[in-house]
């Protein structure tokens, strides 16, 4: 991904020869965006990357054990700080982070491609970002094959070895040429196998597609006389082409095998400058559509992503590409449209100099986003990065910007149902807190929702400064118990529980039931 260390450096680099730096922007002073953000709906995101070790494993060579206590950790911490998903890197280099019949074991996970860590990482993931009621989607890069040009380093039996027709050298990695057919079967295969053997929530594709420019032509020359050029007399057509045709099947094989899991895409930040294109930004830096052939409107137009996450990785007033330019651009794209729009913050430059030295940039991006309806969300790369604490930043979210719980946001476009909402069958003051007893045996709930209101307070389940608990619903499908342990112990209280379906549709409230004020002893 652009934040991966080496990647990152040389999307800088194009960044720069193609947008330079024209000075400082100025401080915002608008004091509205000083305020906290009360959101009861938004993706609050960040992406765990596996390559090079970036986010997790740590390094490779850890045991099991080992592997699990850190991703456990990185989920905690980021829990505590409001994230409600993860996005986790599953296949950076044409490899796997789970038993595949199709591609080998990455070499991030015991450091040499093709052996096995002794368990499925995967599924112990998917099982403790659920636990933590947090969605789990999978990253898939699809097209990279390996960080270096070493062909015969690959296992003898990966798929690049044994068809070395599909590889093509470039950048300094190893590339799956996009032009052939059976590259993206092999492709559509790989995401298949997963969406199909493990219960993740999304299928999440990055920023490359084809790979950024080195200065040369990518040389796919004979793929494009083979494939083609009859139908396509431009190249760079036929390679957006190619894009699409991925994008295209991957969405359609997702919703064949299961309709509920969701299919996003971050593409970077830049669609199409406006001195390119009437209808692009008002930016003048790197452009997706003709340089990674990444065609995005198209994606959104016809419907083939759930959601786009644009990486709109520069600053609130940088001249070539303001963020305060991209988000309104990328919102009107989406309106009306079965689309979400989630913005990606580039954590990994808080505190690099310049105007990212402001410990207000990325949480006046968060409060921007909120003039635009069409925001749904927001994705932080990467955790590493966000752990560190940034400026404060992760302190912040915790303590203000998300210090409510946020549900995610209903894609009405996949249909579910709203369950059934729960009975609240008891609450009972106990040391240290206020146990709570409810049912629901509706199948179409995945977690329940506890609100809590003081003496006077309106009952209603539209404020996320109400709730108090979001809960997982027990496989055993029986009653459940809650232990609210931030209630003081002599106020009154009303309690009232929500059951929500997988998809996020929320149930009306169940019945309430009130604890009167009690004589402190």
């Amino acid at each position: 991904m652009r934040g991966e260390l080496i990647s990152c450096l040389l999307a800088l680099l194009l960044l720069l020869f193609s947008v330079p730096l024209q000075g400082r922007a100025q401080e915002n002073s608008d004091p509205s965006l000083s305020a906290s953000i009360e959101e009861k709906r938004q993706l609050r995101a960040a992406w765990i990357s596996t390559v090079l070790n970036i986010d997790w494993p740590s390094k490779t060579g850890l045991s099991k054990d080992q592997q699990q206590a850190e991703f456990i950790t990185l989920l905690d911490r980021l829990q505590a700080m409001g994230i409600n998903a993860v996005i986790v890197q599953v296949r950076p280099t044409a490899d796997a982070f789970y038993p595949s019949t199709l591609n080998p074991w990455s070499k991030y996970l015991t450091g040499t491609q093709g052996v096995s860590p002794d368990y499925d990482p995967l599924a112990f993931m998917v099982q403790a970002a659920h636990k933590r009621n947090m969605e789990f989607h999978a990253w898939f890069n699809p097209y990279r094959v390996s960080m270096d040009t070493q062909l015969n380093a690959l296992v003898p039996n990966h798929p690049a070895r044994q068809n070395p027709d599909w590889v093509v050298s470039y950048g300094g990695k190893l590339w799956y040429d996009p032009g052939i057919p059976q590259v993206r079967s092999h492709i559509v295969d790989t995401i298949k196998e997963v969406v199909r053997n493990y219960d993740i929530d999304a299928v999440h594709f990055d920023d490359y597609f084809y790979p950024y420019p080195d200065g040369t032509d990518f040389p796919d020359e004979q793929t494009y006389l083979t494939y083609g050029k009859a139908s396509f007399p431009n190249k760079a057509d036929w390679r957006r082409d190619n894009v699409n045709r991925l994008v295209k099947e991957v969405n359609a094989q997702i919703k064949q095998l299961k309709p509920h899991v969701k299919f996003g895409i971050s593409p970077f930040g830049i669609w199409r400058n406006k001195s390119t294109d009437p209808s692009g930004s008002d930016t003048s830096g790197f452009q997706a559509y003709d340089s990674l052939y990444a065609d995005a409107r198209t994606w959104i137009r016809q419907g083939w992503i759930d959601y786009i996450a644009p990486q709109i990785y520069w600053n609130i007033g940088f001249p070539a590409a303001a963020y305060e330019k991209l988000v309104p651009w990328w919102a009107n794209e989406v309106k009306g449209r079965a689309t979400h729009l989630y913005i990606g913050h580039a954590v990994y430059k808080a505190g690099s100099g310049a105007d990212w030295d402001k410990p207000e940039e990325i949480p006046n991006q968060l409060q921007l986003n909120r003039q635009y309806p069409e925001v749904k969300g927001s994705i932080f790369f990467s955790t590493k990065d966000l752990l560190k604490n940034p400026l404060g930043l992760a302190d912040r979210l915790r303590t203000d910007l998300y210090r409510y719980p946020s549900l995610i946001p209903v894609m009405p476009w996949l249909g579910g149902q709203t369950p059934a909402a729960p009975s609240l069958l008891s609450a009972t003051r106990r040391y240290g807190g206020v146990t709570l007893q409810f049912t629901n045996r509706a199948s179409e709930a995945s977690y329940f929702v506890i609100y809590r209101f003081d003496e006077g307070e309106s009952i209603t389940i539209n404020q996320p400064r109400n709730i108090v608990g979001i809960i997982r619903k027990t496989v055993s499908n029986t009653q459940q118990i809650f232990f609210d342990d931030t209630a003081q112990p002599t106020k009154p209280y009303t309690y009232v529980v929500t059951a929500v379906s997988r998809l996020h549709q929320e149930s009306g409230a169940s019945n309430p039931i009130q604890l009167p004020s009690t004589t402190a002893r």
